[in-house]
């Protein structure tokens, strides 16, 4: 073996001393072929290997490399060859003998124009730059690898490839960008790997999963696994995020579903994406569910955070399976006609160590002072979104999700904690914005950025979670609107909340509650939500939350599910809701679908599909759900009885809806109302029919209506009210199928 000294001069021991200690900032300088004062040199550092040779493709020798260092830095001429030549090192140590291609001789994976927009923030694919890539370079498989941290010292992959050693494989620095780089070959999919990074002060970080990591390690595993971008092989043809037309005008039906909790198997063995898939989309599409809604399915470390605590912004749960396995999730509940809707987290990320926090040794897509860049309410660090790279990074990954995975919308989820610096803060806490104001302007405009990209970009649709009075939410960009397509109602949810928890003879006095919300009812494009958030936390259950006995209270939950499918707005309940569960939801328990057993819950259940059936039959239900044309008053203040009487209207030609709510258990006999004409009108619904629960014994069929008008409505009828009921009554001849 030829051995030389430190003092070789075309190796300075020094920077051979950096390469051996993982403190050499550019490896490319110094690691690799480089031609020196006319003569092909190739150094590398193999602290496994005794000897190490170069070789031709095809196996020749072509030089020994002297060993310069004792822990493994070889390095030396090859020959009398006068420029670079594709090579491979053979290396040797006791009986074991390996070849393999040397990282440092292959060219930049990046571009010049990706640098350039990556640094300007406008590169709308980021995905397909950064992260891991199973890729063939210069003839040569492996995976390419890019990360962005401008002010590391030294970024390494890391992984059982190269025994976590980050001198190993310490990737080429992008001046430019601060981008970071490196093509290793061998690797392949499956492979796990980190990012080791030497800080800005020259401190060793914890090691770091991949910003954009297309799959991740599952728990309590923290790693980054080599995927690429999805091979599955869609089937759901023509996929389109929206209906064509204005989604606003079109039937919006959504079930919120908790993956992990919504059915399990047996032994409460939580089922993975493959087999939970198709179960969903059976069930959904025989509630008649227009769009499933998934609490976020991007990796996170913590699974009691329900995924609002993520990590992995590329990356599906591997919780459930592989990204392929969520894909085909996606595909199966189209090929049933169900959109697919995921939340997504841009708010705000955990603190992990292995996550983005200090994630170059500075704060970079945090905020550094605490005022802006912790959340006091939630332990997690801010987005600076102010950072154009952020706002990229961010901006990118709700594209990922609709481009790559199909998803039709993205509930953004925490909205108002985006939009005001004084969210949850006490006076001193918080840094007011240039002009000396509470709302965060970067963040604005970051929100409009993204909810253009994914209008401009995509056929999905983004929805709000905001719950405060900022303006124009579901407005226009162009209109100084933030450009979501819609907005929870929050408001209307805890009104009517409190209305229903309220004894039936005590309502009269809580009238308003069940009417205050048609005074903004379409300044926004609203979804009413009775979501996961109001059955956690000690809130138990919607039918818990309701009074009276047993009877009663299933009686007023579907007196009230009736009233909110047949108020304007979209619809939203989340898993459970629609059969009763008793207890409150858990995350790491299944729903209780023993419970249908019992003729109530079924009944329930069953209502919840006809009105889900009702809504789609009947234009006048969802046409104008945004549209004030679309709702008008019969009698609004009958504060006395607890009655609520109103018209849902649809476009010119189309048949109107008579809904009356008897929000009492007290029977109502021969209540007569106002209609918009007079002749024959069916009783489409009722809610205390008796295959859902109810009495049963309310008139049904025709009612024929008098030309005496009452209410402003030229014609009148009478209908009989069961109690805790919600009837609807439509025009004879349009009646509900089945």
């Amino acid at each position: 073996m030829t051995e030389a000294t430190l003092a070789d001069p075309v190796f300075d021991p020094t920077l051979v001393e950096a390469v051996v200690r993982g403190r050499h900032g550019d490896p490319f300088g110094i690691l690799g072929p480089r031609v020196v004062d006319g003569r092909l040199h190739v150094a590398t550092f193999a602290p496994d290997a005794a000897r190490v040779e170069v070789v031709d493709p095809k196996g020749k020798v072509m030089a020994e490399l002297p060993r310069l260092h004792p822990e493994g830095f070889f390095a030396g001429p090859v020959g009398q060859r006068t420029s670079v030549v594709p090579y491979r090192l053979r290396c040797m140590a006791g009986d074991a003998e390996w070849t393999k291609d040397d990282p440092y001789r292959f060219p930049p994976i990046l571009g010049d124009m990706d640098e350039y927009l990556i640094a300007e923030g406008r590169h709308e694919e980021l995905w397909t730059r950064l992260g891991a890539h199973p890729v063939t370079h210069d003839g040569v498989d492996g995976v390419s690898f890019a990360v962005w941290a401008p002010n590391a010292r030294r970024v390494s992959v890391v992984g059982h490839f190269n025994a976590w050693d980050g001198r190993r494989h310490p990737m080429r620095k992008r001046l430019g960008g601060g981008l970071w780089e490196l093509f290793v070959p061998a690797m392949t999919r499956g492979d796990l790997y980190k990012f080791e990074v030497v800080g800005t002060y020259g401190n060793l970080l914890p090691l770091k999963a991949d910003p954009v990591a297309f799959r991740m390690e599952e728990g309590p595993g923290t790693g980054s696994i080599v995927d690429g971008r999805t091979r599955h092989e869609w089937k759901d043809g023509d996929w389109t995020g929206r209906p064509k037309g204005d989604l606003r005008g079109e039937p919006v039906s959504i079930y919120e579903v908790h993956l992990g909790s919504w059915r399990r198997g047996d032994g409460d063995r939580v089922l993975p994406y493959a087999e939970v898939g198709p179960m969903l989309a059976d069930y959904a599409d025989e509630m008649g569910f227009t769009h499933v809604e998934f609490l976020p399915l991007s990796e996170h470390p913590y699974t009691p955070s329900w995924g609002y605590q993520p990590i992995g912004m590329f990356a599906p749960t591997a919780r459930f399976g592989s990204p392929d396995d969520f894909a085909a999730m996606v595909d199966v509940l189209h090929r049933r006609g169900i959109g697919v809707l995921m939340d997504w987290v841009p708010a705000h990320f955990p603190s992990d160590e292995h996550g983005l926090a200090q994630f170059d040794g500075t704060a970079l897509y945090e905020h550094a002072d605490p005022r802006q860049g912790f959340h006091k309410d939630w332990n997690t660090l801010i987005y600076n979104f102010g950072r154009v790279e952020v706002a990229n990074f961010l901006r990118s990954s709700a594209l990922y999700w609709v481009r790559e995975f199909h998803v039709d919308a993205l509930r953004v989820d925490a909205v108002a904690s985006m939009l005001y610096l004084d969210y949850s803060r006490n006076d001193g806490e918080w840094i007011p914005n240039a002009y000396g104001g509470r709302e965060n302007l970067d963040a604005i405009a970051f929100l409009r950025g993204t909810n253009a990209a994914i209008a401009e970009r995509t056929d999905g649709a983004t929805i709000a979670e905001e719950s405060t009075a900022f303006p124009g939410v579901s407005h226009p960009i162009a209109e100084g609107g933030l450009g979501f397509d819609f907005k929870w109602n929050m408001g209307w949810m805890h009104d009517t909340l409190n209305y229903m928890a309220e004894d039936p003879v005590n309502r009269k006095y809580h009238h308003q509650l069940m009417t205050f919300g048609l005074h903004y009812a379409f300044s926004e494009n609203f979804v009413l939500p009775l979501s996961h958030d109001e059955v956690v936390h000690g809130k138990g259950s919607l039918l818990g939350k309701m009074p009276g006995d047993p009877w009663q209270q299933f009686a007023n939950l579907r007196a009230y599910l009736s009233f909110m499918w047949t108020h304007p707005g979209k619809k939203l309940l989340f898993m459970g809701g629609e059969f009763g569960q008793v207890r409150e939801w858990s995350h790491d328990r299944s729903l209780d679908w023993h419970l249908l057993e019992d003729r109530h819950h079924a009944g329930l259940q069953a209502m919840i599909a006809d009105l889900n059936r009702l809504y789609r039959a009947l234009p006048a239900l969802h046409q104008l759900d945004c549209d004030p044309a679309g709702f008008r008053w019969i009698e609004g203040g009958d504060t006395e009885n607890s009655v609520f009487t109103y018209l849902r209207l649809g476009r010119d030609g189309v048949a109107p809806a008579v809904v009356a709510a008897n929000m009492t258990p007290v029977w109502r006999d021969d209540y007569r109302m106002g209609v918009p004409h007079d002749g024959d009108w069916t009783v489409a619904f009722n809610s205390d029919a008796a295959r859902y629960g109810g009495t049963g014994e309310a008139r049904a069929g025709t009612i024929r209506a008098g030309q005496d008008g009452a209410h402003g409505q030229p014609a009148s009828l009478s209908v009989d009210l069961p109690p805790l009921a919600v009837v609807v009554l439509t025009p004879e001849g349009r009646v509900l199928d089945g």
